[in-house]
């Protein structure tokens, strides 16, 4: 039988993704020490990395200055043009350039080039051309290798962009890795939507001291469960009279009980004798995406959120990162 014939659609589409996939394994393969010197220089800068380009080239310089200034490069994007027209004052002393050009001959880049050159500012250049103007002006030149545009006509900026686009990526990443950028800061940046969420704080989403459902070990059961349906967690933390979390009790240790003593026995013991000792509990740095992972993990719906010491400073139910969208 015959191979059913592939739409031309999905063909073409095929086409241009290996075309631009092996692009960036060309550009990949090139990277050398020019890579290192260039995001020694913008991570060198005092003030901010300055993105410009025209074009397609600008739209990718956006967003790779958004995506810097979202991990910890102060970043913002310049137009060219308008550069020439009053805004090559947002760029002083201190500030880095970074720009694109895929020729190398962009003549709307020639103002923003002469006045990083005139108040000495680092300038490094994503370009697709060695001998270019660009290339030669810049202290550190990162020339994408050769490759075909995606587009039939080879005109429309297709494969030259992704690479512009993916080489800044790794530039942002790059720098990202030498600050220390961790995910405590990621959510400085990010404090809205699902992410802003995830990247919350279990102590930004728990339940207080004074909402904790908490009993001595020594309290008789009837007390306990009473102490515990009260606050509708489906739990009650067992504490040592220092204020330390012994145990837990939970719908489960009640069924458990149950199911081997009969209800009478359950109600002739105490929270100390049917809690479950060293439970799963989190600490209030902890971030809200990581005590989801433990509660799925775990199949458990509540946890307890403890100081240093040990002891309960507030509670942490499912409902609570479903709210919050974290879920």
């Amino acid at each position: 039988m015959n191979a059913p014939t592939l739409h031309p659609d999905i063909a073409e589409a095929r086409r241009v993704l290996a075309l631009e996939s092996e692009a960036l394994t060309a550009l990949s393969d090139s990277l050398d020490d020019r890579f290192a010197q260039a995001v020694s220089r913008l991570a060198a800068a005092t003030g901010r990395v300055v993105v410009s380009g025209m074009g397609k080239s600008g739209h990718v310089a956006r967003k790779i200055a958004a995506t810097m200034a979202s991990t910890g490069t102060p970043a913002l994007f310049v137009h060219p043009a308008e550069a020439s027209h009053g805004d090559l004052g947002m760029i002083v002393a201190g500030d880095a350039v970074l720009a694109l050009s895929n020729s190398g001959e962009t003549p709307e880049l020639a103002d923003l080039i002469g006045h990083a050159k005139r108040f000495g500012l680092p300038l490094v250049g994503i370009i697709g051309r060695a001998e270019s103007t660009l290339a030669r002006a810049a202290d550190v030149a990162l020339v994408l290798p050769a490759a075909p545009e995606a587009c039939p006509m080879g005109l429309a900026p297709t494969t030259s962009t992704t690479m512009q686009l993916a080489l800044g990526d790794a530039i942002a990443v790059a720098l990202l890795t030498r600050r220390g950028f961790t995910a405590a800061d990621f959510r400085v940046f990010h404090p809205g939507g699902k992410l802003g969420a995830r990247l919350s704080r279990v102590r930004d989403l728990m339940h207080g001291p004074a909402e904790l459902p908490l009993a001595p070990p020594e309290t008789p059961m009837d007390a306990a469960i009473v102490a515990m349906t009260a606050r509708r967690f489906g739990c009650l933390g067992v504490v040592a009279a220092d204020g330390r979390l012994l145990g837990i009790i939970t719908d489960g240790d009640l069924r458990r009980a149950l199911e081997t003593g009969g209800g009478a026995t359950l109600m002739s013991r105490s929270a100390g004798e049917v809690m479950t000792r060293a439970p799963r509990t989190v600490r209030p740095e902890t971030l809200a995406a990581e005590a989801l992972h433990e509660m799925n993990t775990r199949a458990i719906t509540a946890l307890f959120v403890l100081d240093e010491a040990g002891r309960p400073v507030g509670i942490l139910h499912i409902h609570d990162l479903l709210r919050a969208g974290v879920a």
